[in-house]
């Protein structure tokens, strides 16, 4: 497979640069948001020194397409991916025009709720650990003899912290109530069980399960909308539903293919990271571009 070189890094100094993420950067237009989504992947909260080709075209795009698919649920934060149109915009992105084609996204400009909302349709992850530990997830307490990768009899909404820098720490559905307060919640708790139904469901006739995901929300006006990105490779767990078997862990579209790689080596999980194989880097494009292939119906253009 022909891979292009990865773009670890779009420095736009024309603009004021808002946020540098662990991968997208968020660029000032004024009245609307630039996100940039680069190949930068991390994992364990670090940063690779070097990126996976194409993931970050992968992201964007494929979050539009859900953006668009749960539309009718919530409103998104989602104003176009056409690069004529961003461009168009502002003359400034015109010197970055090929760079920032499939990888943009213009955004309404949105207050953040500074939660990430999660939902765990089966028991893999986080999630895992805490039922092995005490029989529960975010406070809700779960049937006995769970195995790992199990599907639970519904999904579940088990929120975390939203944590910059560091890991997001599990909380509890109470704490969340008392972070944002009941009707916030309330809207957060159904909207996210709500997308995630509807996708989770669309993606299974494509041969894929989507065992969790995370979502942000934010505030435009009184209105709570949808941010960020939606049920991409770096925000779901994805794994292949033919091969889908409990009581073990899943391959997967994943970056958990990164991450089980790390985790034979000899790294204490700290920066910096280590250089990633040219196979790894190879293999995580394919699982990336398959991803996004088997859901969408289409080729990444």
């Amino acid at each position: 497979m022909k891979t292009t070189k990865p773009l670890i890094t779009l420095e736009i100094p024309e603009l004021p640069l808002l946020k540098k993420g662990k991968v997208r950067e968020v660029y000032d237009l004024g009245a609307e948001l630039l996100f940039v989504a680069t190949d930068r992947i991390s994992a364990f909260d670090v940063v690779m020194p070097n990126g996976i080709p194409q993931k970050g075209r992968v992201l964007n795009m494929l979050s539009a397409f859900w953006f668009d698919f749960t539309a009718d649920i919530i409103e998104n934060h989602m104003v176009t991916v056409d690069i004529d149109e961003i461009v168009g915009r502002d003359g400034r992105l015109a010197p970055y025009r090929e760079d920032l084609a499939g990888r943009s996204m213009l955004v309404k400009k949105a207050e953040p709720i500074l939660a990430e909302c999660v939902v765990r349709g089966y028991i893999s992850g986080s999630g895992w650990k805490d039922y092995q530990a005490c029989g529960a997830v975010c406070g809700i307490k779960l049937p006995e003899g769970l195995k790992q990768s199990d599907k639970l009899p519904e999904a579940i909404f088990a929120p975390s912290t939203k944590a910059d820098v560091g890991h997001d720490i599990n909380i509890s559905q109470d704490e969340l109530k008392a972070q944002v307060g009941e009707e916030v919640f309330e809207f957060l708790k159904e909207k996210s069980l709500a997308i995630y139904k509807k996708a989770s469901e669309y993606a299974e006739t494509k041969g894929i399960i989507i065992a969790d995901t995370k979502f942000e929300f934010g505030r435009v006006g009184n209105k709570i909308i949808l941010i960020d990105e939606a049920f991409t490779p770096d925000s779901s767990r994805f794994w292949p539903k033919d091969d889908y078997e409990s009581g073990r862990p899943q391959k997967s579209f994943d970056k958990q293919f990164v991450r089980d790689y790390l985790d034979g080596l000899d790294w204490d999980k700290t920066p910096p990271g280590p250089e990633l194989p040219e196979e790894i880097v190879r293999k995580t494009t394919e699982k990336y571009l398959q991803a996004y292939r088997t859901l969408t119906g289409r080729d990444l253009q």
